[in-house]
């Protein structure tokens, strides 16, 4: 087979490497000399070395005659140093490197062509079999075919600079320096013995007022650096540098780019490396992925051996894609956490630099346990000065609101039933959430208790409509209260225009067949374009609901329920009010933020008027609609923010469900950024919920100071007893077991906890399991 490479970068040429060992005739085009190279060193983690040596032993060999390694790595926050080891990681000189990759190709036979820039694309196809697109961010190849290739740009909004120091760091450092003009973050990490990295980032208005913007609008030639911005570093990174130079290799202030593409083959032409994909440098480089790429695609041809080139690449897409978005999610998650570092500056030392070592998601507490547990516990510590000689893990830690107290960080979060009769329930949920109520969580939510017949999403939906339902749920509360120590709170809701739908595992959302009821919403607009159309809500009606509401409050507080939980997500009537997508008003309570939070702080505040003061109101609210134009970060901080000043103790953060158009970022703990972002910007307490289903989730979450609570639904219907047997896993004796049961808790003469168990299931914890489970997230209502 005749392989065409544009691009002589790393990935190119070890692409052209492994296919040349598979016996294919390959020609590399690169429009540089070989010895032209920008940047600096380039780093690799263990587990990508690992599958360069088997890739090509001869190549790796000669790569890791040079690396410089380290283990640790260092936050310099605020005059004090936090050194977190077990880090494998492995770097070396880009220039190095690339001279390395060329001389095993061209050993190989590969035809290597410098100063030369790539035929066009249908030149290409026309003269070989394979046309690997491998000519980076800016792709010529990609360009010509962008229709089939569909790629799309993300311009991240923070700035960053990439230099070089003769100051040989002995551990991957961050340093974080307060200026009166911003935060600014040093990336920096060794690449041989004579050098290191040096990465300079800040956000863009922090940028501006240092007069960072000298050369803004003007495009410097290639090869030419921003020497304003280098004399800058130079003077105020001074006391990082400790007295040695900084050097600079077309150095340019630039803003991040995250490319993706819906495919990445078009016929028998395939992207590699940033044509395809980009991660952002904070987790790893470039490089790294395009070698793997290189890797992927050889392993492809091999094991497709004789197939059509078209087929080959489909398979190789499959497999390779969800490895791919599994980086880009925890690089955009990373990402993120830098450009609004400035959030987390006052956060104490030990748990800023824990939040920043597990900022991208994939390290937590558990794997940081097993890289450095000194440094945890210090952490620990430093967050529990009254532990003694025995700190309890995050998730343990007890917690008050008003006058209500939590034994721990965990919560059931609210799922619904749909197993009432008009409302009422009986055995089933006494069993279900009595079962969660011994389970060992600090505090169990009911699911969406509706505030009138006509306000249920589903003919079984639970209610709080009538006095004679306030019966069962007494019943309930009371054996939550009599065993053990969890408390319980009442979610009440009122469906909106989702309402008269069948139940959930009759066909999600979708409207009953016979016996339904109509619906009303801020505007007539269905839930789909098949939905019964919902009536515009009066302004009388408002009042009614605001009414029933109330009256659902005051049965609420006669069950003993000992926090109320006003139901502002997920597309139901609040909600509704609250999105741009569902509100179309405009009279007062459309329009604006303000205008469409009105109705919902209305009901907010007659509820908060007869709920005793002594207890906590929650509100649950979906944080971004996840589509365009639709409810989004912004709105949230602001609606917590009127939250905290209308008397609200705690938010409770979920996403979406408010349109069947949405598309969710699902990923590890996918809602869990926007928790962050209110208890930081609107000062208000959380709850975090969404793909949240280990204990080291929690802890991790907790300890990062990510949000005060953790919801967990499926975890819960997985295993009742979630909780306790979290405690048992981490070995923890604060007793968070009924009498009755402890007996099934103590340790047998072999030394281990209860009975023999599988390691704790996490949801999409791998590639393999995330569209899956991202399929499983959806359909939960209520939660």
């Amino acid at each position: 087979m005749r392989v065409a490479i544009a691009g002589g970068g790393p990935g190119g040429l070890y692409a052209a490497i492994l296919m040349r060992r598979l016996g294919h005739e390959v020609t590399v085009w690169e429009r540089n000399a070989p010895d032209d190279t920008f940047g600096f060193g380039v780093v690799f983690s263990d587990e990508t070395l690992t599958a360069f040596e088997s890739a090509d032993p001869v190549t790796f060999a000669r790569i890791a005659a040079s690396f410089a390694r380290w283990t640790d790595i260092d936050v310099f926050y605020r005059g004090t140093r936090r050194r977190s080891g077990g880090h494998g990681f492995s770097a070396l000189e880009r220039k190095l490197l690339l001279g390395i990759l060329q001389e095993r190709a061209i050993e190989l036979g590969a035809e290597v062509a410098f100063r030369t820039e790539a035929p066009g694309v249908d030149s290409l196809c026309g003269d070989h079999d394979l046309v690997i697109a491998a000519d980076g961010a800016n792709s010529i190849l990609r360009a010509a075919r962008e229709e089939a290739f569909g790629p799309s740009v993300d311009t991240r909004r923070s700035k960053y600079m990439w230099l070089g120091t003769d100051l040989v760091f002995d551990a991957f450092r961050f340093h974080i320096v307060e200026t009166e003009f911003g935060v600014f973050q040093i990336h920096g990490y060794p690449y041989d013995d004579r050098m290191s990295t040096f990465i300079v980032e800040t956000d863009e208005a922090t940028w501006r007022r240092a007069g960072l913007d000298l050369n803004e609008g003007r495009e410097l030639p290639p090869g030419v650096s921003d020497e304003h911005g280098i004399d800058f570093a130079r003077e105020r990174f001074a006391d990082v540098l400790e007295g040695h130079q900084l050097f600079a290799n077309n150095s340019k202030w630039l803003n991040f780019r995250t490319i993706r593409n819906a495919s990445w083959s078009d016929g028998t032409v395939v992207l590699l490396g940033d044509a395809a994909h980009t991660a952002h440098f904070s987790i790893g480089s470039g490089t790294k992925l395009a070698m793997e790429d290189a890797i992927a695609l050889a392993w492809a041809f091999k094991e497709h051996a004789g197939e059509d080139v078209a087929t080959v690449l489909a398979a190789y897409e499959d497999e390779r894609r969800p490895v791919v978005a599994s980086t880009q999610r925890a690089a955009q998650a990373s990402l993120e956490w830098f450009e609004d570092i400035a959030r987390y500056v006052g956060q104490p030392a030990g748990q800023f630099a824990f939040n920043l070592i597990t900022r991208s998601r994939r390290i937590t507490y558990d794997n940081l346990q097993l890289r450095d547990a000194g440094f945890v516990e210090e952490v620990d510590r430093e967050l529990q000065p009254e532990a003694g000689a025995t700190v309890r893990p995050p998730m343990f830690l007890p917690y008050r609101l008003r006058e209500l107290e939590l034994e721990n960080r965990v919560v059931v979060s609210p799922m619904d039933m749909y197993s009432a009769v008009d409302g009422a329930i009986g055995d089933f949920h006494l069993v279900h959430l009595g079962a969660r109520g011994i389970g060992g969580a600090g505090l169990v939510m009911s699911e969406m208790i509706c505030v009138s017949a006509a306000g249920r999403i589903t003919p079984g939906c639970a209610g709080l409509y009538r006095d004679d339902h306030v019966p069962g749920w007494r019943r309930v509360v009371d054996f939550v209260h009599a065993y053990g120590g969890a408390k319980i709170g009442a979610q009440l809701g009122h469906s909106g225009r989702k309402g008269s739908t069948r139940l959930i595992w009759e066909g999600d959302s979708e409207p009953l067949e016979a016996g339904g009821w109509e619906t009303v919403s801020p505007s007539p607009l269905p839930y789909f374009e098949h939905s019964p159309v919902p009536r515009e809500i009066t302004r009388a009606e408002m009042d009614v609901v605001r009414e029933q509401f109330v009256a659902s409050t005051r049965r609420a507080e006669a069950a003993g329920f000992d926090l109320l939980e006003l139901h502002f997500a997920h597309g139901y009537l609040l909600n509704s009010f609250l999105s741009p997508l569902t509100n179309v008003r405009d009279d007062e309570y459309g329009g604006d933020l303000a205008g469409r939070a009105r109705f919902p702080l209305e009901v907010l505040d007659a509820c908060r008027a007869v709920w005793p003061a002594a207890k906590p109101i929650s509100v649950r609210i979906s944080a971004t609609d996840w589509v365009p134009g639709g409810f989004d970060g912004d709105d949230a901080v602001e609606l917590a923010a009127l939250l905290r000043r209308h008397a609200v103790d705690i938010v409770h953060v979920s996403t979406g469900q408010v349109s069947p158009d949405q598309a969710p970022a699902y990923g590890r703990s996918f809602q869990t950024p926007f928790a962050d972002r209110i208890r930081h910007e609107a000062e208000i307490p959380t709850i975090a919920v969404g793909a949240i289903s280990s204990a080291e989730d929690v802890n991790t979450t907790i300890l990062a100071g990510r949000a005060d609570l953790c919801a967990l639904g499926r975890p819960h219907l997985y295993d009742p007893y979630w909780t306790l047997h979290a405690a048992a896993d981490q070995e923890y004796r604060g007793d968070p077991w009924i009498p009755q049961y402890r007996s099934g808790r103590r340790k047998p003469q072999d030394g281990t906890v209860g009975p023999p168990k599988p390691p704790p299931r996490r949801f999409g914890e791998d590639d393999g399991e995330l569209l899956a489970a991202a399929r499983l997230w959806q359909p939960v209502r209520g939660s």
